[in-house]
């Protein structure tokens, strides 16, 4: 079952990466402040080239018997470098509009569906609602870093 905060944080949480970069301009968002580690802008594009991939697992999972999905990487997605192209606002446009079709999805299942499961190859066995937490504890964890760039710029 969906319980409120999963819900609310499905439909909610992403806006909370505007509200962060709100008083940046665009070298701020775009600059490396630390060696080796992704700018403002690179986690915001890792972000919303997620929302598809996720999507994707979650009607695989919808249509398939346990399928088993390996742990994502952007380094290894070649549509990645295509996302971090996009500016800001493009960026930020696409996440709410996938995060809507997301939200429909993840909010109109019935129960039995909600059930289901796909494979995780770290985390293991995991039904959607498993699935829709994890997506929201990493979208949060890049939130954090996020703010953390945000304020050592």
């Amino acid at each position: 079952m969906i319980y409120p905060s999963l819900t609310q944080r499905l439909k909610e949480q992403h806006k909370t990466i505007a509200a962060l970069i709100i008083k940046l301009n665009n070298r701020q968002i775009s600059q490396h402040t630390v060696k080796g580690k992704w700018s403002i802008h690179e986690n915001i594009a890792h972000l919303a080239k997620y929302q598809p991939v996720f999507l994707d697992r979650i009607r695989m999972i919808l249509t398939t018997a346990d399928p088993v999905f390996e742990a994502y990487r952007a380094e290894d997605d070649d549509g990645f470098e295509i996302y971090c192209a996009f500016t800001p606002y493009e960026l930020l446009k696409k996440i709410s509009h996938d995060r809507e079709t997301i939200y429909q999805l993840i909010t109109s299942l019935p129960a039995d569906k909600l059930q289901r499961t796909g494979i995780h190859q770290r985390f293991g066995k995991m039904d959607v609602v498993e699935w829709t937490e994890f997506f929201l504890l990493h979208e949060a964890h890049h939130l954090y870093t996020i703010f953390q760039l945000v304020h050592t710029t």
